[in-house]
């Protein structure tokens, strides 16, 4: 159980990483007061993200405190702070919306420039950590840091949600699920009838096939070296699936041959630069479009054949789907709670997460 060590600081349990691959250790952490224009959250639930594996693995900033994909309820806000009030519902978001930057305000993107991605450990704000243990501080992961009971985030990062939404469900409408809905709406912008591929099923490449079957696509193949994958697959959307470690020819070659000259729009779900080539190939001439949201762990330069482009090809990037946090996120919980996104019942998405 979390305690208040003195009014405005307090103590409670976390989940920090101290050196790269070293195992995450409880331990006793002070959360500062929240500053101006920050919030102070008690986190609900969170989940784990492949990008939080990624840095706990590389030789990043240590120590800290990993996660970005939370629910939780306002515990205390700072100075100059009217939007949010103690008791508020919020998801937690990796990437802000200010309102009044020259990205926010285009209606073109969701890359904010004042509260965009967070590389150094620090708040926005100040650029300084609000984790601690006996003075010593401890860094940030996104401006988040979901991996204790309480945390500090830009008011800017945080999303007010219906109450009515059940905390333990919506966290990954934070990061994964958003995304990969996002990157099949909103990026894509996939038609009805079209023929959709996918590399990678995890929690994003499954949302992207969610968001798929419901733009009304009539072929939803999916892609994995995990073979236990294809048969769960399929009550997400999926309708074939391939692994390439089964096969004596190249996937796209593969894919090119039972869709007749290949999809209409590939997705790379995994993170691997090379497999945005092959995501690449997979599509048609003409009007095929690829769509990258996975993050590279290594090599993150790609290299593709010129021919790809000048035959009609498109690829885009996707960060959080497209989606602007403040802007859209309350509407699309608003649809899960009117079961309006197929995102219901035992078969979800909604399932592996960390409940306080």
């Amino acid at each position: 159980m979390s305690s208040i060590k003195h009014p405005h600081v307090i103590t409670c349990k976390a989940a920090v990483a101290w050196g790269a691959g070293e195992p995450l250790m409880m331990e006793q952490v002070d959360v500062s007061p929240p500053q101006p224009m920050e919030i102070r959250i008690k986190v609900v639930c969170t989940s784990l993200c492949r990008s939080d594996i990624t840095a706990w693995q590389s030789h990043a900033i240590f120590p800290r405190i990993f996660g970005h994909e939370a629910s939780g309820v306002v515990e205390s806000v700072g100075e100059g702070v009217i939007e949010f009030q103690e008791g508020d519902h919020v998801l937690t978001v990796f990437t802000g919306e200010c309102m009044k930057c020259r990205q926010c305000k285009s209606g073109k993107s969701n890359i904010c420039e004042a509260l965009g991605l967070e590389r150094r450990g620090v708040m926005h704000s100040d650029h300084k950590t609000r984790f601690s243990i006996n003075g010593k501080p401890i860094f940030h992961y996104c401006a988040v840091s979901s991996f204790s009971e309480y945390t500090v985030v830009h008011s800017g990062c945080a999303v007010k949600v219906s109450p009515l939404a059940p905390l333990d469900k919506i966290c990954l409408l934070s990061c994964g699920v958003a995304a990969g809905l996002g990157a099949a709406w909103n990026v894509a912008n996939i038609s009805k009838g079209s023929t959709v591929v996918i590399f990678g099923l995890g929690t994003v490449g499954l949302s992207v096939a969610q968001g798929a079957k419901l733009r009304g696509a009539s072929r939803i193949i999916g892609v994995d070296t995990n073979p236990k994958k294809g048969e769960k697959a399929k009550a997400f959307g999926i309708t074939e699936f391939l692994d390439p470690n089964h096969s004596d020819q190249p996937i796209q070659q593969v894919i090119k041959h039972i869709t007749g000259g290949g999809a209409d729009y590939s997705f790379e779900c995994i993170g691997d630069t090379g497999m945005i080539t092959t995501a690449l190939q997979s599509c048609c001439d003409g009007w095929g479009m690829t769509v990258t949201l996975g993050v590279p762990k290594v090599n993150p330069e790609m290299k593709a054949h010129y021919s790809l482009f000048l035959t009609g090809r498109t690829l885009k990037g996707s960060l959080f789907g497209g989606w602007k946090p403040k802007s859209d996120l309350p509407s699309l919980v608003d649809m899960y709670i009117k079961k309006e996104t197929p995102c219901q019942g035992p078969k979800t998405l909604f399932t592996d997460t960390w409940c306080q």
